[in-house]
C-alpha cells in the first residue's frame, strides 16, 4: 500500500514506518523537525529510513495546510497513519497554544487532506489522557471521558470528535488509537524511562513524582506498532449494532472506530524505577514529590475490543522492555 505517515521522524512513527517498509509498503514520512526536543535524534531515525527504497521524506508541519495538501497531492495515499502532534501533559500548562496549533488546526487540515484525496483509512493517534480524572479502572473505551485534567487531552479527545464528524459527513473510515504510556528503543528524551535513565548514569537525583505511587500501563514500542499495522489493515465500516437510543462511544453508524492499545498490566513507578537500577546496575537517588498538575494517579487499558477486532496480543513484560532500552540507550550514546 501507500501509506502516509504524519510524525514520522517520532519515537512511534519511525517505528511504525519502518515496519511498513519491511513489509512492502510505500511510505511517505512527513515530520516538521521541531525543537520539542532534540532534533540530532529525531534526524538519526529518520537516518535509518532514508536507505529503503520505499521511503521518501517531506519536512512539513500539519499546521501548514498548502504544503500539506501538496504532500497528499503528489504521493496520493491510500491510507494514513497521523501520529504528528504537540505532545506532553506538563508542557501545555507552559505553552498552550502549540496544541492547538499542531493538534487542532493540523488534525483538521489531515481530515481534509484525507477527505479530498479519497484516503481509504485514516488511523490517528489518540491517548490514554483523554480519561482524565475517571477513577473506575481499567479504563473502557465504553466510559465517558469528558472530564479531562490537562489541555493535551483535551486536545486528543477533540480529534475523536472531529473524525467522527468527518466519517460520518463524508463516509471516511477512521480509527482512533488510544495510546498507553509508550516505551522502548528510540524513545522520547521527555519521558520518564530516558529521563530516569540519564539522570542515573550521571549520579544525578530523579524527580519521582506522587511519591511513586502510581501506576502506569506502561506498552513496550513493537506491541504499539504491531497494534497499529493491524488498525490500518482493517478498514471500519458502520458498526451493525449500533443502536442510537443506546449509543456505544467506541464505534458508530458512520466508519468509525475508537480502541485503547495498551500493555493491559499496569506496573507501579516505583517498579519500574527498581526494574531500571537493575539493568543499570546502579542505585538512583529519589526526590520524591506530589502528583504534578495535569497527571492523572493510574491508568489501565481495557484491550478487549482491540483484541476481538484485529487479534492484537501485547507481549512484552516491562522487564524485558525497559532492559532492550537501556541495552540501545548505551549504544546510542557510547554510555
Amino acid at each position: 500500500m501507500r501509506v502516509l505517515v504524519t510524525g514520522a521522524a517520532g519515537f512511534i512513527g519511525s517505528a511504525l514506518s519502518l515496519r511498513l517498509l519491511g513489509r512492502g509498503d510505500a511510505v511517505l514520512g512527513v515530520d516538521n523537525l521541531n525543537t520539542y526536543y532534540d532534533v540530532t535524534l529525531k534526524q538519526a531515525r529518520l537516518d535509518r529510513l532514508t536507505p529503503h527504497p520505499g521511503f521518501t521524506f517531506a519536512k512539513v508541519s500539519i499546521e501548514d495546510r498548502p504544503a500539506l495538501e501538496k504532500a497528499f497531492h503528489d504521493f496520493r495515499p491510500e491510507r494514513v497513519v497521523n501520529l504528528a502532534a504537540q505532545a506532553g501533559v506538563r508542557y501545555s500548562l507552559e505553552n498552550p497554544y502549540a496544541y492547538v496549533e499542531s493538534n487542532l488546526v493540523g488534525f483538521i487540515n489531515v481530515l481534509e487532506a484525507c477527505r479530498h484525496g479519497k484516503v481509504e483509512h485514516l488511523v490517528y493517534a489518540s491517548s490514554s489522557s483523554v480519561y482524565g480524572a475517571n477513577r473506575k479502572l481499567p479504563f473502557s473505551v465504553q466510559d465517558s471521558v469528558d472530564h479531562p485534567v490537562s489541555l493535551y487531552a483535551a486536545t486528543k479527545k477533540a480529534n475523536e470528535l472531529m473524525a467522527h464528524t468527518y466519517s460520518h459527513l463524508y463516509g471516511l473510515p477512521t480509527t482512533g488509537l488510544r495510546f498507553f504510556t509508550v516505551y522502548g528503543p528510540w524513545g522520547r528524551p521527555d519521558m520518564a524511562l530516558f529521563l530516569f535513565t540519564r539522570k542515573i548514569l550521571a549520579g544525578e537525583p530523579i524527580d519521582v513524582f506522587n511519591h511513586g505511587h502510581h501506576t502506569r500501563d506502561f506498552t513496550y514500542v513493537d506491541d504499539i506498532v504491531e497494534g497499529v499495522i493491524r488498525t490500518l489493515d482493517r478498514v471500519p465500516g458502520p458498526d451493525p449494532d449500533y443502536d442510537p437510543m443506546h449509543p456505544s462511544a467506541a464505534s458508530s453508524s458512520a466508519p468509525y472506530r475508537l480502541y485503547n492499545i495498551g500493555n493491559s498490566h499496569p506496573v507501579q513507578l516505583s517498579r519500574y524505577i527498581e526494574v531500571l537500577e537493575d539493568c543499570l546496575g546502579r542505585k538512583a537517588e529519589k526526590k520524591l514529590l506530589p502528583l504534578q498538575p495535569g497527571d492523572v494517579p493510574d491508568t489501565s487499558a481495557e484491550v478487549t475490543e482491540l483484541m476481538r477486532d484485529t487479534g492484537y496480543q501485547p507481549t512484552t513484560p516491562v522487564e524485558e522492555g525497559i532492559r532492550k532500552f537501556v541495552d540501545w540507550y548505551r549504544r546510542y550514546y557510547g554510555v
